[in-house]
């Protein structure tokens, strides 16, 4: 027998968390057909000797929605041995949507995800209305890698109330108008449904995102609509007091679990310097939900971002910040030099809860003034003592210097690396978190799936290689009910990752790079180690290079 593919001499490691065996896998039709000693020939051979092959990893948390107009490759995604991803998070999206208000979806993703509006304008091709036309436009134009849909809840309110989505809760009719648009999207093949709490996700002109209008009885009715379904999962951005769920949040999200009777994903558990026990408190807290089917997401990465103050996502849960946003350079630096905005940021700065105020840790990354070459790598902190001021006014008076296109990176969470192991060993947890294709320019957490393995299991020694490779395949692909993948059977989807696994990892920053639709720029995550990718059963990247297939589908619920 002739097969289309076969995979010679590999280490299998093959998703279940079940012992490492060598053994050859051929490969027919897309599909596993045999594994073993194989000694049948095939149209193309991978040589894997002194390498593993794993399932292609499933990345459960991305913001792609746009991006998949411009690069059917879903970099830096892919470049990590991904094969499979979920985007439509934390309730933003551009789908569905009306002609006469594309601008409006288009600045929820600045606002939300740190997209520039002039990217978008030039990269989405905007071929759908519906939330199924815009699945089956991403089928039609292909995927190098294989695309799953969550329904995002602003999009759908809006589609319905309009304007008012951002100012009130849905009435009974314009209730289950959405409802039935969030049926017929996960009926279509979504994965569910998302949605967000978090102050700081901003939309449209600086007002609420639309989702975080929406009352108890309208995610009672959307909650209901997968139960009727008996398909999908819930997620959301949860906790304004990163890794601490408060009364109205645990709330929440015993109704969505009770009322969908479906899984349900939160955000995000993640270290904190100044609550070093909030991660432990959470998961004892919630413990009750856990077993009704919550699933926090953790990272293994530090939260590195970078921070410019043109777009100040990052401080936009502060109410004496909103003025900041979407206003011309000009305004924006009368603005920051305005000093009743600086002592209501100081006064902010007294109890914290994302962005912590540490100047310490606050380093200039990126100057374009010429004068202010001498300051690259020192802190703010250390810049502040030496003009004798404070670190806030240093920090805003730094980025005016430089006509605000001064960047900054700081180490948000995750800080620590110590207690990361914490986390991303717990089995009450989802590693994911990469966030892949937002925040463009403030980071790029896409490669974490080869950190797990270079830094947690080959240097650390914190996991073993099977523990790790189950964390990035079957447990994503069971939470979601992405059937046929996630693990390397007889009979499933022939999605690979092949590496090294002497030196597969990536770095903890990423490079800046200038390729997003009209030379805007992007912090990318390269990839070491990953040898070959293959997505239904052919060679995507080899030894790095994509190979030109295109072999990506689009994932529908509740179909193999």
């Amino acid at each position: 027998m002739s097969y289309d593919l076969l995979i010679k001499n590999g280490t299998i490691v093959d998703g279940t968390g079940a012992a490492q065996y060598r053994a050859d896998v051929a490969v027919t039709n897309g599909q596993i057909a045999e594994i073993g000693k194989i000694t049948d020939g095939a149209r193309q051979t991978v040589d894997a000797s002194d390498l593993i092959v794993a399932p292609g990893f499933i990345d459960p948390h991305t913001h792609y929605d746009a991006q998949i107009c411009w690069d059917p490759l879903m970099t830096s995604s892919s470049w990590h041995g991904v094969t499979s991803l979920v985007m439509g998070n934390c309730g933003v999206g551009i789908a569905p949507c009306k002609p006469n208000v594309r601008e409006v979806a288009a600045w929820d993703l600045v606002n939300v995800e740190a997209i520039p509006f002039d990217v978008l304008t030039k990269g989405i091709k905007w071929e759908w209305e519906t939330f199924p036309q815009y699945m089956d436009a991403a089928a039609k134009r292909g995927s190098g890698i294989n695309l799953g849909f969550m329904a995002p809840l602003t999009p759908f309110r809006h589609y319905v109330m309009g304007e008012e989505s951002m100012d009130r809760a849905a009435t009974p009719t314009e209730t289950a108008a959405i409802k039935a648009l969030i049926k017929e999207a996960v009926a279509a093949g979504a994965f569910g449904f998302t949605t967000s709490f978090i102050a700081q996700h901003i939309g449209y002109k600086g007002r609420p995102l639309a989702c975080r209008q929406a009352g108890p009885e309208e995610f009672r009715a959307y909650s209901n609509a997968l139960k009727e379904l008996g398909k999908g999962c819930i997620e959301l951005a949860l906790t304004n007091d990163i890794s601490i769920v408060d009364e109205r949040e645990y709330a929440m999200l015993d109704l969505l679990l009770t009322e969908s009777g479906r899984p349900v994903t939160w955000l995000a558990l993640l270290n904190r310097d100044d609550k070093p026990d909030a991660c432990k408190s959470t998961l004892r807290s919630t413990a009750e939900l856990c077993k009704k089917g919550a699933l926090p997401q953790v990272s293994c990465r530090p939260l590195i971002i970078q921070i410019d103050l043109r777009v100040p996502f990052i401080f936009s849960n502060l109410p004496c910040w909103k003025p900041a946003f979407q206003r011309p350079v000009e305004e924006q630096k009368q603005f920051y030099r305005d000093a009743s905005f600086r002592a209501a940021f100081r006064k902010e700065m007294e109890t914290p809860k994302v962005f912590g105020g540490r100047w310490d840790r606050a380093v200039v990354h990126e100057v374009t003034n010429p004068a202010m070459k001498s300051l690259l790598g020192k802190t703010v902190a250390q810049i502040a003592k030496e003009r004798g001021k404070d670190g806030l006014d240093t920090f805003l008076d730094l980025a005016i210097e430089d006509n605000l296109e001064l960047q900054y990176t700081y180490e948000l969470f995750n800080a620590t690396e110590e207690r990361i192991p914490d986390l991303i060993t717990d089995p009450r947890v989802m590693v994911g978190l990469s966030d892949g294709g937002a925040h463009v320019d403030m980071l790029c957490d896409a490669g974490y799936c080869t950190y797990l393995l270079g830094t947690w299991v080959r240097e650390k020694n914190v996991l073993t290689v099977e523990q790790a490779v189950k964390r990035l395949t079957t447990e994503p692909a069971a939470f979601y009910g992405i059937s046929h993948r996630g693990a390397i059977q007889k009979g499933m989807a022939a999605d690979f990752a092949i590496f090294d696994m002497t030196t597969v990892g990536s770095q903890k920053r990423g490079e800046m790079r200038n390729d997003l639709p009209g030379g805007g720029r992007r912090l990318v995550m390269p990839s070491r180690g990953v040898e070959y990718t293959v997505v239904n059963g052919a060679v995507l990247y080899e030894h790095g290079k994509h190979t030109g297939a295109m072999p990506g589908q689009v994932l529908r619920s509740g179909v193999a």
